[in-house]
């Protein structure tokens, strides 16, 4: 498929679609900025770097480094979004833009979403509501203490149960989990304590699967479900995939897949502070106390330094203000979502990466190249 921008045909791109916006700009933007106004499915608009204020050379050079795919292995797709507008729309390896892409952990910023929604409509107390009022039916439920039992929605939101569960290697308790057919909620449960709750972070998906048999404990509705009706379907996301289990839970922690470009709106619907257009979809607040720092990683850390409610928080663009932090859904194998609300962009990365090092080094390049694309 056709690339929506090539560096290579950049000036007869940039001089078509810029007499197509000189006559159409007004309408865009309104588009950009009302996208549930009309009834008919909304198409993100398009433009230039140039347009939007972004040198494009080094937007080019990325662009070719990740297809020549030896600095930047094994990636499939890259959006860039400014102001609204679709600037950089690139796929790699085969990828296409009609094609679904696994999300894997950035699963877990639609779940805080969720979560959002959820407290807002009364059916979650609050982030203080403690974790086992969801389950007061079930039994047995195995190393009980005092400790388990003040575990709060915070502390799984914050990826600090307190729990021995971890995702270190094959018989690690998160593979154990990935491999049970049911019995999900039971099995994160019954996990023995390590220590007191909201102390220490430790990543943890399983307490955001968790949150799967909370929103059907809750609502009546599985995740899948309810993600459909408040979130997916105001922002006409139509195409996923989710990974379920036998008892139709979705894995919230990790299991959803999305087109690029759609992943792309939730991040602009985050940047938008939860508004799409004239609907008010995850709480305003929401969106502010999910990109609080809630977790300090300290000096040692470099450009990811802190952790909210699903979100990871990231070190400002070093020539920027210093003050607007960076915020970021994370997955496996390089999945991304960059909120970078200094600049009002939104930056999607998907990849297939086989390494640690390679899985981060989007990270590297949205300072290196397209933080460094910003006109001062």
């Amino acid at each position: 498929m056709p690339s929506l921008w090539n560096p290579r045909k950049l000036l007869v791109i940039s001089a078509v679609i810029g007499a197509l916006i000189i006559l159409c700009g007004d309408v865009n933007s309104w588009q950009s900025q009302n996208p549930t106004e009309k009834s008919e499915p909304w198409e993100w608009p398009l433009s230039t770097p140039e347009k939007q204020q972004l040198d494009p050379e080094p937007l080019a050079e990325l662009v070719s480094l990740i297809r020549e795919g030896q600095r930047y292995p094994r990636l499939h797709s890259l959006l860039v979004i400014r102001h609204g507008y679709l600037v950089v729309e690139e796929y790699f390896g085969g990828h296409q833009r009609d094609k679904i892409h696994t999300l894997q952990s950035v699963t877990k910023s639609y779940t805080s979403a969720l979560v959002g929604i959820a407290i807002s409509k009364g059916e979650f107390k609050g982030v203080n509501e403690k974790i086992l009022d969801f389950f007061a039916d079930m039994t047995g439920i195995a190393n009980r203490d005092e400790r388990k039992e003040s575990i709060r929605l915070q502390d799984l939101l914050t990826m600090r149960s307190g729990t021995d569960y971890n995702e270190n290697g094959q018989d690690s308790p998160h593979f154990q989990l990935n491999r049970q057919p049911r019995g999900w909620d039971k099995f994160y449960l019954d996990r023995p304590m390590l220590r007191m709750p909201g102390t220490r972070f430790h990543y943890d998906s399983g307490g955001v699967i968790l949150m799967s048999a909370m929103l059907k404990n809750r609502t009546g509705m599985h995740a899948d479900q309810y993600a459909e009706k408040y979130l997916f379907k105001p922002l006409q996301i139509v195409q996923k995939y989710w990974f379920r289990n036998q008892e139709g839970h979705p894995h919230t922690g990790g299991g959803l897949s999305l087109k690029s470009r759609d992943t792309a709106k939730f991040g602009l619907l985050y940047l938008h502070k939860g508004r799409w257009g004239s609907e008010q979809i995850v709480p305003e607040d929401w969106v502010r106390e999910s990109f609080i720092k809630r977790v300090d990683f300290g000096p040692a850390s470099q450009s990811t330094i802190g952790y909210g409610y699903l979100w990871w928080i990231l070190s400002p663009d070093p020539e920027g203000n210093g003050k607007d932090h960076i915020y970021a859904a994370m997955g496996f194998k390089a999945q991304y979502i960059f909120i970078i609300p200094e600049h009002d962009m939104v930056v999607v990365v998907n990849g297939d990466t086989r390494s640690r090092v390679d899985q981060r080094k989007p990270i590297e390049f949205l300072y290196t190249h397209i933080l460094k694309s910003v006109k001062r």
